[in-house]
């Protein structure tokens, strides 16, 4: 366990942020300071935390007094020293003696290194700041004067940028700078040396952290960032966002090259803008498209498929997926991945939907479509490649970050395992499914004919109810078509043979899953009982959130 020795001047709020987080399971031994009237000895005191003072007497030197510290910390044990607003300029009077000493300075050094840096971001008129955890080096000459350019010169450990707004103010800026950037820093900079990643050489000047690296110790991933620094601008501000209730924003990453609804041109102006919900129900029709080489068309409603086809044409592509479930995909999201014609608009605007995606649209489809005044017609230009790596989902306090499921299967990749072996066409749905069953929340059951879907069995929390679901959407929502003969796809294996029973009951003849069950043979053993083809991919397609 690393142990510290904190140094505070006054109120200690870093020191005392640390004592609460207690990064990498570092703790406080002592909180020291030169002040009897700090408000930190009590805010210590109450999370039983020993503190000391050692007053700054008058005509007491420099060294003097560090060598007055010293003393009083010799009564502990301690691994790392942690300044907070004390002694802002120490010598090797103490540095020799005492373990690696750090400091955070509210600025990104070496610019605005003094004592005002908040000030000076201002006056500088920088657009950023931000904080600086740094090693703490002697800055003081053979007669113990403060040599000001070496004054926060030790070496970084790390930083932590923070923007500057138009409109903010010394104290402002100053608590944005504590709240958002020193409570990030500090406690990340303790943790790596707690965990015994950082190496410090300061006769080089240099500080090496081995966690702080954009790796993973698995052979197969290419590993992600240690740290993630986002600056999105806001590209608009939001009607409201999932519920009234709640204030919402859109914000815009400008060095993203894929196509997205973020940066998408709404043509027809006079509609009314985006929602919260239709920026995320768009996001999910565009990535779902972006799957198919063909032509192909998605209708999304809650982020999930209504429907989703290829086919010769556009329209051909429209009019399967959305006659997999007319009903559902009524004020939904209508997602393309050619330039959209006016045959297809057509057949777009004669149900109510709320957007329409597509890499562009004729004259004449751009006529047909503003004939509804709310239809919102998002041109996102060339689809072009999925460059973006990751995906992520805010969680109260933090963030998961993974990279984006862009698995794609081909037939050569299925395992059959069931004494009947997949036709041709049922092989071609099966891939088809998969890749169109990654963008249906789990628990998620789909199933399909050709390259159509004909029933989608989503969200549950039991996957033998996500089959029956998708079975009652084929036979009562879709028209022209039903679950008779259809391939079935599940994003996970079957625990029980209950699926598969389920899905015979419903007529399919084929099903494509990861596999991977304790249950494996008895699913099998189902499926041949029935007769249904199975092929296991040998991976899962999840979608939680």
């Amino acid at each position: 366990m690393t142990r510290i020795a904190g140094m505070a001047g006054n109120r200690g709020r870093n020191l005392l942020n640390i004592a609460d987080r207690a990064p990498g399971a570092a703790e406080l031994a002592v909180v020291l300071t030169n002040n009897a009237d700090a408000p930190v000895l009590d805010a210590a005191a109450e999370r039983g935390i020993p503190t000391e003072v050692v007053p700054l007497e008058d005509g007491m030197s420099r060294a003097d007094h560090e060598e007055a510290v010293l003393e009083v910390l010799a009564d502990y044990e301690f691994d790392l020293v942690c300044l907070d607003g004390y002694m802002r300029i120490l010598s090797d009077t103490f540095l020799s003696e005492a373990p690696t000493t750090l400091n955070v300075h509210p600025s990104l050094l070496p610019a605005f290194p003094g004592m005002d840096a908040w000030g000076d971001a201002l006056e500088a008129n920088v657009s950023v700041t931000g904080c600086t955890v740094h090693v703490v080096t002697d800055a003081t000459d053979d007669d113990g004067e403060v040599v000001e350019n070496e004054v926060d010169g030790g070496p970084i450990v790390t930083q932590e940028p923070i923007p500057v707004y138009e409109g903010d103010d010394e104290e402002s800026l100053k608590e944005r700078v504590l709240y958002e950037g020193e409570f990030r820093a500090y406690p990340r900079a303790v943790k790596w040396f707690a965990e015994g990643s950082v190496d410090v050489d300061l006769e080089a000047g240099d500080v090496t952290v081995e966690n702080d690296v954009a790796s993973t110790d698995a052979d197969d991933h290419d590993g992600l960032p240690a740290r993630r620094l986002i600056s999105d601008d806001r590209a608009d501000t939001l009607r409201y966002g999932e519920n009234p209730h709640q204030d919402a924003a859109v914000y815009a990453d400008y060095t993203a090259d894929e196509a997205s609804v973020v940066h998408a041109e709404q043509l027809n102006e006079g509609a009314k803008a985006l929602s919260y919900n239709n920026y995320n129900d768009a996001d999910g029709a565009l990535n779902l498209i972006k799957e198919f080489d063909e032509p192909a068309a998605a209708v999304i409603k809650h982020t999930n498929p209504a429907g989703c086809a290829t086919g010769d044409s556009l329209a051909e592509a429209y009019e399967k997926a959305l006659s997999t479930d007319p009903m559902s995909a009524f004020g939904g999201i209508v997602a393309l991945n050619r330039e959209c014609d006016a045959a297809t608009a057509e057949q777009i605007i004669d149900s109510f939907k709320e957007v329409v995606v597509a890499p562009g649209y004729t004259e004449e489809a751009l006529e047909v479509l503003f004939e509804k005044e709310n239809l919102r017609v998002l041109d996102v230009g060339e689809l072009g490649e999925r460059t973006e790596r990751f995906t992520e989902k805010p969680l109260v306090g933090g963030r998961l970050v993974q990279e984006r499921d862009l698995q794609s299967i081909s037939v050569d990749d299925l395992e059959v395992v069931t004494e009947r072996e997949p036709s041709e066409a049922e092989l071609e749905s099966m891939v088809f499914a998969w890749q169109t069953l990654k963008h249906v929340k789990s628990n998620g059951i789909l199933f399909t004919k050709g390259t159509e879907t004909v029933g989608v069995g989503m969200g549950q929390v039991s996957r033998v109810d996500a089959v029956r679901l998708a079975a009652m959407k084929a036979d009562e929502h879709a028209e022209g078509k039903d679950a008779e003969g259809a391939v079935m796809a599940s994003d996970a294996f079957f625990p029980f043979p209950d699926g598969i029973e389920e899905a015979a009951k419903a007529g399919i003849e084929a099903v494509v899953q990861p596999g991977g069950s304790v249950n494996d043979d008895d699913v099998i053993e189902a499926a041949d009982e029935h007769g249904i083809a199975m092929a296991f991919t040998g991976q899962r397609s999840f979608r939680h959130d």
